[in-house]
């Protein structure tokens, strides 16, 4: 008995580093935050006014709304290409896929401002491929605005496709070959198998991997900030504007938003677990 209390004491202190790190960066600020949030713009008495103010605000709700539309749109459209692409990685040898899977990984890193500026050198008004077609007289990005809903949702595509491919990934090696022969042998198609045996497996991580890009979108702030600054209401940019900002400083104000920023991502995790227990049987 005392030869196990002293193991757990140790696996204790290696985990210590990590609990005082999970305090310090996440649950700390988080308390600190939600506090803030129920103060006056005095930072002195305690209210609900910052809650309020959002509530009857047309402009904070169309910043939520506008995020949880991104974040939607977003993760259903990468989720949907990385399904895709996961697969056809599976299809080449090992040493290939270990090569696709770098290249993978070093794309879903490269977001935020340096990404931003790439699309806009690339793509913006002035960007390369926008003034080389009009060169050659093709219409192809003529009435394309990077600047605008469909340049955002793009960007945040380019951003999530790699990283749900190297979630998803790992998935696709839990489907046996032999799985796939004995359904051919009982008569299966290709089809089949993977609307009865290979979805129903890949559905946990499916459901898992999108609640990862939704809270990834909704949490992005340099990506957007870079390339539509404030023209776009974004919940992150007005959380961002409130708290830096030198013209309208409301720090309450801002942590009641992140409060709520929180609680969207909170509910997001909530449902994905909700579907995984009706899809896995384990978890019933």
């Amino acid at each position: 008995m005392q030869k196990i209390k002293k193991q757990k004491l140790y696996l204790l202190a290696l985990l210590l580093p990590f609990i005082i790190l999970v305090i310090g960066f996440e649950i700390g600020p988080l308390a600190s935050m939600i506090k803030n949030s129920f103060y006056a713009d005095d930072g002195i008495n305690i209210t609900i006014n910052q809650y309020l103010t959002i509530f009857k605000s047309k402009f904070y709700l169309q910043a939520i709304h506008n995020s949880v539309l991104i974040s939607l749109f977003s993760a259903i459209t990468s989720i949907m290409v990385a399904v895709v692409i996961a697969y056809s990685f599976t299809k080449f040898s090992k040493q290939v896929q270990n090569r696709l899977l770098m290249i993978a990984n070093m794309t879903s890193n490269f977001e935020g401002i340096p990404l931003s500026f790439s699309y806009i050198i690339l793509l913006g008004n002035n960007g390369l491929f926008t003034l080389l077609f009009a060169k050659l007289g093709w219409d192809v990005f003529a009435k394309f605005n990077l600047y605008s809903w469909t340049g955002l949702i793009l960007v945040y595509v380019y951003f999530q496709i790699p990283l749900a491919v190297m979630l998803l990934y790992p998935a696709y090696q839990g489907i046996k070959k032999q799985w796939k022969e004995a359904a051919a042998l009982l008569g299966a198609s290709k089809l089949q198998f993977w609307l009865h045996i290979g979805l129903p497996i890949l559905l946990p991580s499916i459901a898992g991997i999108f609640s990862i890009l939704f809270a990834n979108a909704m949490g992005a702030y340099a990506t957007a900030y870079a390339l539509v600054g404030s023209n776009y209401n974004l919940l992150s940019l007005q959380i961002a504007a409130l708290v830096a900002s030198d013209v309208t400083l409301k720090p309450q104000l801002g942590s009641a938003l992140g409060v709520l920023l929180a609680s969207t991502m909170i509910v997001a995790m909530w449902f994905n677990q909700r579907m995984m227990r009706r899809i896995r049987r384990d978890l019933r």
